[in-house]
């Protein structure tokens, strides 16, 4: 009975550290353009000033709602001022639009690099969707 307890406690813990994303090893800003972060287990991914700051985790003023969809647009051209560490957990990058309120966790960076191409498509979907742009508006 303790064995069979035994194993099944090791596979919850296997399958625990199998659904933790892999640590972080090297996080460099090239701005203004992107940022490109690396993982334990291997994996790097260059992520655009534009994907981040559409895919920022924080609220935003900015956003539109279009049809109860919270939608940012016209960030094609948006770039990286800077970026500084928030503790062991994150960084808050600060945008030339001057968003900064977002924290960008590890555990986020990783899951924006690995799922970069569909969140992109499905990003522009919703911006055609609603006739929107990635290119910023014209000042008249």
């Amino acid at each position: 009975m303790a064995a069979a307890m035994g194993a099944v406690i090791r596979r919850l813990h296997a399958a625990a550290a199998a659904a933790q994303p892999p640590r972080l090893t090297k996080l460099a800003l090239h701005a203004p353009k992107s940022v490109e972060v690396e993982f334990a287990d291997g994996s790097s991914f260059h992520l655009s000033a534009e994907f981040l700051r559409v895919y920022s985790p924080a609220a935003d003023s900015k956003i539109r709602s279009v049809g109860g969809e919270k939608v940012i647009f016209g960030r094609r051209h948006v770039g990286i001022m800077s970026a500084e560490s928030v503790g062991n957990y994150g960084v808050r990058i600060l945008f030339d639009d001057l968003h900064k309120t977002g924290i960008f966790t590890w555990d986020y960076l990783h899951h924006l690099g690995s799922n970069k191409f569909s969140l992109m498509r499905s990003y522009i979907r919703t911006l055609r969707k609603h006739g929107l742009s990635r290119d910023p508006q014209r000042r008249k």
